[in-house]
């Protein structure tokens, strides 16, 4: 049974927590925010992977969405209570470096996913491959259209590597189909809210909108969700590899997800966090491969987008 999760409350901040065990290795994970279904994905893969390898996790989550600030405060309250090792997701990359050398200082060891800080040192990273990720999400939109049409961009927070390396992966791919017109690229902050407002405005500027590139699954959602109340169509992809996308995909509402998946990241960190506690070799750095899925190939993925299973690191370095 999944143990409950008391709320630990610091100045009006507060940090989601599982708490420490007596005897077991302490593992702190660190997401960006509570609402994003990736960061949710990344702390269920750290809880599974923490069952099996027998570490007690402990999860901090600022409640105001990526704030760097609260996220500070959250590595401060972390400190103090001393885990073993952190497990760490900037929630920007140059504004935590002062959090993350603090951590340094204090001798606990560092594993970084998602975005690569811009300073700090690390025992190891978990990161995708924004960039491939974003050309080969990008190419199977432009494929589906034929190679002609307008698009428009949905970018994620523009301050982080996820977003950047995506977005200019979208816009190597569309410079290799010069009959696609790209209309406009602007922030939905990889939040549905956001991504809404931003269609909607699009919605009333553009008469015709044939694709559109959102650079997350809930961003792609929500494109959909706006196309679909205005009685407007267009062909959409995301990235994340969330359940979500896989239902859109199964409903011929989403044509294609590309895999950034928080639960495999989550796995992965913490299993590489408790091998490192445990003197075992681990890599200095996993950059997970590409994969994109549409229709064709989703019973392949579904199982990872389900979180049912843990994926080893063992199996991920032989791939």
């Amino acid at each position: 049974m999944k143990r409950p999760i008391p709320v630990l409350i610091a100045l009006a901040m507060t940090a989601t927590a599982l708490p420490h065990g007596a005897s077991a290795e302490s593992i702190a994970v660190f997401t960006k925010n509570t609402t994003n279904p990736f960061s949710k994905a990344i702390r269920s893969g750290s809880d599974m992977a923490g069952k099996k390898f027998s570490v007690d996790i402990s999860h901090y989550v600022p409640t105001t969405a990526d704030s760097a600030a609260e996220q500070t405060k959250l590595v401060d309250d972390a400190i103090a209570k001393k885990p073993d090792i952190i497990v760490f997701d900037p929630v920007e990359i140059q504004k935590m470096v002062p959090a993350i050398e603090k951590i340094n200082a204090a001798n606990i060891p560092v594993i970084e996913i998602t975005d690569r800080a811009e300073g700090g040192k690390f025992v190891s990273s978990v990161l995708p491959d924004d960039y491939q990720l974003g050309l080969a999400t990008a190419r199977s939109l432009l494929k589906a259209l034929d190679g002609k049409g307008n698009v428009v961009i949905l970018e994620g927070i523009p301050t982080t590597t996820t977003s950047i390396e995506r977005v200019k992966g979208f816009n190597d791919a569309l410079k290799e189909v010069p009959a696609v017109k790209l209309l406009a690229s602007k922030s939905g902050s990889y939040q549905r809210k956001p991504a809404q407002d931003q269609m909607e405005a699009w919605i009333r500027q553009l008469p015709q909108i044939d694709g559109v590139l959102a650079a997350n699954d809930s961003m792609a959602a929500a494109a959909i969700e706006t196309l679909e109340k205005r009685n407007r169509k267009a062909v959409v992809v995301g990235i994340n590899g969330s359940k979500e996308a896989i239902d859109l995909i199964k409903a011929d509402k989403m044509l294609a997800t590309g895999e950034f998946n928080g639960f495999i990241i989550g796995c992965l960190a913490t299993e590489i966090a408790a091998r490192s506690l445990r003197k075992q070799p681990v890599p200095k750095e996993l950059v997970l491969k590409p994969a994109v899925y549409d229709k064709t190939n989703l019973q392949k993925y579904e199982a990872r987008a389900d979180m049912r299973e843990c994926p080893s690191l063992d199996d991920e370095l032989k791939n």
